[in-house]
């Protein structure tokens, strides 16, 4: 791997901060997008749209992340990614017409994509193989912890300036998360990258000759993406359709995150010390269980109990995603193979939740829901035929 030892404490402030401040900006900002919109005068179709904008410049921008952070470098590209959030957060609070926001929200997801793609990218390389999966449930751990500080923090600021009280904060948060990755270790060349020191090849390369990865780990990967971005629109969904009050259905996000931040350092832990299947596979089938039992649930009491088991789900899975990507990505051409790997995931994100929108349309919200369960059963199945049956990752 590198020439010197490897310490936690080299990289757990300089890598984990951004991370928690970024989700912190994210966490600030994306309830109060549609919102922001609807005061600049959109509609509330229209404002769905912006506030969808956010996640479509982060998928058309992953392939270009890739790019910019092959040529530039993680350290770099962190700090400008920032910095470009950080701009385009300002324009939202000086947008007078709902166009110039959506121009503020797009960019804003642009510098999302680049920020992921490099953090990932990093922590690939500068934590060892047997150490791996517990760097990335960990980054993902303190993504859930900053989604879930920031409406609050955001809060607070809003009660006495309004709106734009979310996006102030969300500025200081980026520009503290730009910050950290200014401290960041510069990384030793590893020796296998020497070996291998070739002119990097096209995307279309890459793509062909991963394809069989990219097809059956990546494909399991948008299906988990796409039960993810759906629970988000099928809880308060249901909780509305039973008669749960929006109060009630906040408290009962809150309990669901904080079940999905507890678990995810343990989780971390089975995949270096048993294989990357036995988080895969239980990931996979919580969230498919506990989507097809939402629709059987018509009181608050079984509803919760299936929200809590979502979370338990989705916080075992966190860092899968990134996991499988960075074990899957070679050599030579790792910003390459994350920026196609994030581009097959981010698809599943943004598709998930116009699936079960158009289902629920044509039948009903139950059907809907339910169809998105099958997700998880379909992603088991890959993982089970895909992934290794061994355990304990070790460091070649």
């Amino acid at each position: 791997m590198t020439e010197t030892p490897f310490r936690w404490r080299q990289i757990v402030i300089p890598a984990f901060g951004p991370s928690l401040l970024f989700g912190i900006s994210n966490g600030a900002i994306l309830p109060v997008i549609a919102l922001s919109a609807i005061a600049l005068g959109a509609s509330h179709a229209m404002s769905g749209v912006i506030a969808a904008l956010i996640g479509f410049g982060s998928l058309m921008c992953n392939i270009p992340a890739a790019v910019i952070t092959s040529r530039f470098g993680e350290r770099r590209s962190l700090m400008g990614a920032a910095v470009v959030g950080a701009c385009a957060l300002a324009i939202c609070i000086q947008a007078h017409h709902p166009a110039v926001l959506a121009l503020g929200v797009f960019l804003m997801g642009m510098a999302t994509s680049v920020f992921y793609l490099a953090r990932q990218a990093f922590l690939m390389e500068a934590v060892p193989l047997s150490m791996r999966a517990r760097a990335f449930s960990t980054l993902g751990g303190t993504q859930r912890m900053g989604m879930f500080i920031g409406p609050f923090a955001a809060a607070g600021l809003m009660h006495f300036i309004g709106l734009n009280g979310a996006y102030l904060v969300a500025i200081v948060a980026l520009l503290g998360a730009g910050a950290l990755s200014f401290v960041l270790p510069e990384l030793q060349p590893r020796a296998e990258d020497s070996a291998v020191a070739q002119p990097r090849p096209r995307m279309a390369t890459i793509a062909a000759e991963h394809k069989r990865v990219f097809l059956t780990l990546g494909l399991g990967c948008m299906l988990i993406a796409a039960m993810r971005a759906s629970r988000q629109v099928a809880i308060p969904l249901w909780a509305d359709a039973i008669g749960l009050s929006p109060t009630t259905t906040a408290l009962i996000f809150g309990c669901v995150s904080s079940i999905d931040m507890l678990v995810f350092y343990p989780a971390g832990k089975i995949m270096d010390q048993y294989g990357r299947l036995w988080v895969a596979l239980p990931c996979a089938l919580t969230l498919a269980v506990s989507l097809l039992a939402i629709p059987l649930t018509a009181t608050m009491i079984p509803f919760v109990l299936v929200c809590l088991l979502m979370g338990l789900g989705n916080g075992i899975g966190s860092g899968i995603v990134m996991t499988l990507g960075a074990d899957g990505a070679p050599a030579n051409a790792r910003h390459e193979f994350l920026g196609i790997w994030r581009l097959i995931t981010d698809t599943g994100t943004s598709a998930g939740p116009f699936i079960l929108s158009g289902i629920t349309a044509l039948l009903s919200l139950g059907a809907g829901i339910a169809v998105i369960g099958t997700f998880g059963l379909g992603a088991a199945c890959i993982f089970w035929r895909a992934l290794p049956h061994t355990h304990a990752v070790k460091d070649a």
